[in-house]
């Protein structure tokens, strides 16, 4: 009877022991899509939570076409503020729209609010007992005539470099890496990683289809298993409960 008792107990524990969430903010390239079995496009963080054991539960809260500005202004960080616990991560990746200098809802200059951005997210993140980790964005496919891959981010890159070596916040230089999977794969058939259909040949692209940012399923799993890696590798000892968690 004991032997019974015991083992409810345990079952019990275990059902309701508190799980840690993974939060990522950022843009598209990393957010869900719809229609995931249908729609080849796939953010790299829609991929991700089966890396980790049950332990582990991703949340990703990337929005399409949203800056470190609009992320802000449209209480989406407020919103996982709120939700944050201690023991929790915040996977920080943005870049893509705080470049678009015609658009004064999302550009953001790259050496003030910008970086000033990224500290706000990683000291509060911080307040709340949370551990914040940042990623450069990942690179786009822009090879030039000679097979040269030319990047596409500016000073942003440098930025969250500077910030996370400043504030000594675990760092994934997913730029860096993601140029060498696209030289890797080279400049015709890195067309596989991203969104590359001619018209017809897709049922969900009514015309030809040439994007070099976003990511196809392919693409979407490779930059997750990029950031999987380059997590196992980290000495950060903060970083202790999700490698762990690694499947």
């Amino acid at each position: 009877m004991k032997y019974y008792l015991l083992m409810i107990w345990l079952i019990t524990t275990a059902s309701f022991a508190q799980k840690t969430t993974l939060f990522t903010i950022g843009d598209s390239t990393m957010a869900n899509k719809k229609d995931p079995d249908k729609n080849p496009e796939h953010g790299w963080a829609q991929v991700l939570e089966p890396f980790f054991t049950a332990n582990i539960v991703v949340e990703n809260k990337a929005v399409n076409g949203r800056s470190t500005k609009s992320f802000i202004n449209e209480k989406r960080w407020d919103s996982i503020y709120k939700k944050l616990k201690k023991g929790d991560y915040v996977f920080i990746e943005f870049g893509h729209n705080d470049q678009k200098i015609e658009d004064s809802t999302r550009y953001t200059n790259p050496h003030t609010r910008y970086r000033y951005n990224l500290i706000r997210f990683v000291k509060e993140s911080r307040e709340k007992g949370a551990i914040p980790v940042l990623l450069t964005s990942i690179a786009r496919r822009n090879f030039n005539e000679k097979g040269v891959l030319v990047p596409t981010h500016g000073e942003y890159p440098l930025e969250v470099r500077l910030v996370a070596q400043q504030y000594k916040v675990p760092f994934i230089d997913l730029e860096y890496y993601s140029e060498l999977l696209e030289e890797s794969y080279g400049p015709e058939e890195s067309k596989q990683l991203h969104l590359h259909f001619k018209a017809g040949e897709n049922p969900y692209y009514q015309k030809d289809k040439a994007d070099d940012t976003h990511l196809s399923l392919k693409g979407a799993t490779a930059i997750a298993q990029i950031v999987i890696n380059q997590i196992k590798k980290m000495e950060d000892s903060s970083l202790g409960k999700l490698k762990k968690e690694i499947k």
